[in-house]
């Protein structure tokens, strides 16, 4: 009887992302192992303006309300969190891991001289945070277009 032991997968869409993600996934990898903090970014973001406030719509799936923290600094929000594995991994049992795990961190520009700091407000459900920042004046209203020239 012949057992084969399967290939690692790890091809994505693109090819070019096989090798190259590889890569980068065994860099991060022995960074985290040797004590360094990596701060990835949070998930996908929309941020819009609607009445009168800027809306901060951002993906953190896999973690928990409490796991969150979001503050102002200066003219910077920030949210940050940590995404906890739930069960202990042994990877020689994985073809491929996908999902992240660990620390994340993302700093959004707040337009200081229109913002309230002091109203804003946060919800968190179903791994998506909505945090609403009101504005003294919007800014679409403000928003004056620019013309640029191409050569």
């Amino acid at each position: 009887m012949l057992i084969r032991k399967l290939p690692e997968v790890r091809r994505g869409p693109f090819l070019m992302e096989t090798g190259l993600s590889q890569l980068v996934d065994e860099f991060f990898r022995d960074f985290s192992r040797a004590g360094g903090y990596v701060a990835s970014s949070c998930g996908r973001t929309d941020i819009y303006e609607k009445d009168k406030a800027l809306a901060f719509e951002i993906e953190l799936p896999g973690m928990k309300k409490q796991e969150i923290s979001i503050k102002v600094e200066g003219d910077q929000l920030i949210i940050s969190g940590e995404v906890k594995r739930r069960e202990e991994v042994k990877e020689e049992n994985y073809f491929r891991l996908g999902r992240r795990y660990g620390q994340v961190e993302q700093c959004f520009p707040l337009p200081t001289d229109r913002v309230e700091k002091s109203g804003i407000r946060a919800n968190f459900e179903d791994g998506i945070l909505k945090v609403t920042v009101p504005l003294k004046e919007s800014i679409k209203e403000k928003e004056q277009p620019v013309e640029v020239k191409v050569e």
